[in-house]
């Protein structure tokens, strides 16, 4: 390789080979990726081809610019795909240097329809171990300035997880072996690639201009009003991606957090994440300026739903679930022989102590039938308020992944004219945080409407019951009356308090005595 000079203007490619564009969903946003400070996207290697299934992908290759030249260059290309596509959104997915110039154009166009994906923000660059690196290069001859421990590890992050990213999981010691070779070979490669790309000057030059776009945008964080959503991770060796994300957590007044705890500076080239599933889990794919929870859904794919499996796998192990169904004749059979395979049909159920039986039987159904339930859920489990009350702010997302929407009558109406399977509890939250005493008891009003709705589109409605959830904890009358305080607060749409997760995490403390059945009526 040959030193090649870095000037000129800052270009856009796509990642992906023409014969994506046939396999895109209709009416697909485009998705602008803004790299870090490696300049050249290494970033989507592991995205792309998932991502070109739901967006329009376009990177963009940084040259020896300005930091004033980028923000007015992808302004120029944003405002080129909103002409083009005036009802859709434009995604900017930044990653350190990227997501500040992605708060830059955002700051600057507050008319225009923006989703943010910040990856480990270089907004915190002040903050980071990054502002001693520019003057200790100065001192460092070349090529030896990439052997600089905080600089390798900016640019190549954890070289092991990466490693465990395209060796894979479950393979033999041989195969495994060989795929390490390769790897590693790739690797040497990639930091010859470094050494031609990177020589001293041109990485004073980026640290400056991260410098740079840190303290522009933090002067202008008051005026972005996109929609935003930040990624970060928990072992980032260079900024404090941690504290960054909830600094702007509290300062965007449309943002969201997710943090990866086990994961490096490098989040995009790092195994075990998956961009595709973050973004559908948070609830910010959509093709149109308003999320449409029902025509927006994707479906899942093999590889998600096997990761929620896995993750329900101590609850399957604990309660051994068994489902039941009834045959037109009357017979009761095991399995699901007997539910329809052609909607729209209406399942009607009672909740369960805290619901956690509709998890499991949804992915269930799916993985045996490749039917997928839409549960209508409650709008708590949508709003990004809740989320301060978790522990974990992405706890709700397997929800939406499943394809759970608020409940309303338009989003159900919807569901039925489309011809859904919908997952419908009427007794909503008081049946599911019931009291003492009040196992298997029906909250359900009066006037059900759904029966209404349900014929409107002939939907085949379906009963069903639990067995066994409520038998397997003993309620004390404290506990019983903090839920039901808890309930009354969720079904009245009033801000719980902090104390309320502390008597729903107790829940946990349980004692098994009996194994859960799932019996379908038809």
């Amino acid at each position: 390789m040959t030193r090649r000079p870095d000037g000129g203007p800052a270009r856009w490619f796509s990642p992906c080979e023409c014969g994506f564009a046939g396999q895109r969903v209709p009416g697909a946003p485009t998705l602008l990726y803004l790299p870090g400070i490696d300049g050249v996207g290494f970033g989507l290697i592991r995205h792309h081809e998932m991502l070109a299934m739901m967006f329009s992908v376009w990177c963009l290759h940084i040259h020896r610019t300005s930091f004033e030249r980028l923000v007015e260059h992808v302004e120029m290309t944003v405002r080129s795909e909103v002409s083009g596509a005036p009802g859709r959104p434009v995604y900017l997915l930044g990653e350190s240097l990227g997501a500040c110039i992605a708060l830059a154009v955002a700051a600057r166009n507050r008319d225009i329809d923006l989703v943010l994906i910040l990856v480990n923000p270089g907004t915190s660059y002040h903050r980071s171990q990054l502002q001693s690196l520019s003057g200790f290069l100065d001192f460092v001859p070349e090529p030896f300035h990439l052997s600089t421990p905080g600089f390798l590890n900016f640019l190549t992050g954890n070289m092991m997880k990466m490693t465990s990213t395209f060796i894979g999981h479950g393979i033999y010691l041989e195969e495994g072996g060989q795929a390490l070779s390769e790897t590693v070979t790739s690797l040497r490669l990639y930091l010859q690639l470094l050494f031609d790309i990177f020589p001293r000057e041109t990485i004073v030059w980026k640290l400056e201009m991260l410098r740079t776009a840190s303290s522009f945008v933090n002067s202008r964080l008051h005026a972005v009003k996109a929609q935003t959503l930040v990624l970060a991770s928990g072992y980032d060796e260079l900024l404090p991606s941690n504290e960054e994300a909830q600094r702007l957590w509290g300062m965007l007044e449309n943002c969201r957090i997710r943090h990866f705890r086990d994961k490096g500076h490098t989040l995009l080239m790092e195994g075990g994440f998956d961009l595709v599933t973050t973004i559908k889990g948070a609830g910010y794919y959509r093709r149109s300026r308003q999320t449409d929870f029902v025509s927006d859904y994707l479906p899942l794919t093999p590889n998600e739903l096997e990761k929620v499996i896995d993750s329900l796998g101590i609850l399957n192990f604990a309660t051994d679930p068994v489902i039941l169904s009834t045959l037109p004749d009357g017979k009761i059979v095991r399995g699901l022989a007997g539910l329809p395979r052609e909607g729209p049909v209406v399942l009607v159920g009672c909740h369960m102590l805290m619901g956690i039986d509709s998890l499991p039987m949804v992915a269930g159904v799916l993985r045996s039938t490749g039917i997928n339930f839409r549960g209508l859920a409650h709008p708590f489990l949508f709003d990004k308020k809740s989320e301060r009350l978790m522990p974990d702010s992405s706890l709700f997302d397997v929800y939406r992944i499943l394809g759970a929407v608020p409940v309303t009558s338009l989003n159900f109406y919807k569901l039925l004219s489309e011809k859904h399977f919908v997952l419908l509890y009427p007794g909503g939250a008081r049946e599911a945080l019931h009291r003492k005493g009040e196992e298997y008891k029906l909250f359900w009003p009066e006037q059900p409407e759904f029966v209404r709705m349900a014929s409107r589109f002939k939907a085949t409605i379906i009963p069903f019951g639990v067995v066994g959830e409520d038998d397997i904890c003993d309620f004390r009358g404290w506990l019983s009356h903090s839920l039901t305080r808890y309930s009354e607060f969720t079904n009245s749409w009033m801000q719980p308090g902090p104390h309320c997760w502390m008597y729903t995490i107790s829940l946990f403390n349980m004692v098994t005595r009996t194994g859960c059945e799932i019996i379908l009526c038809t």
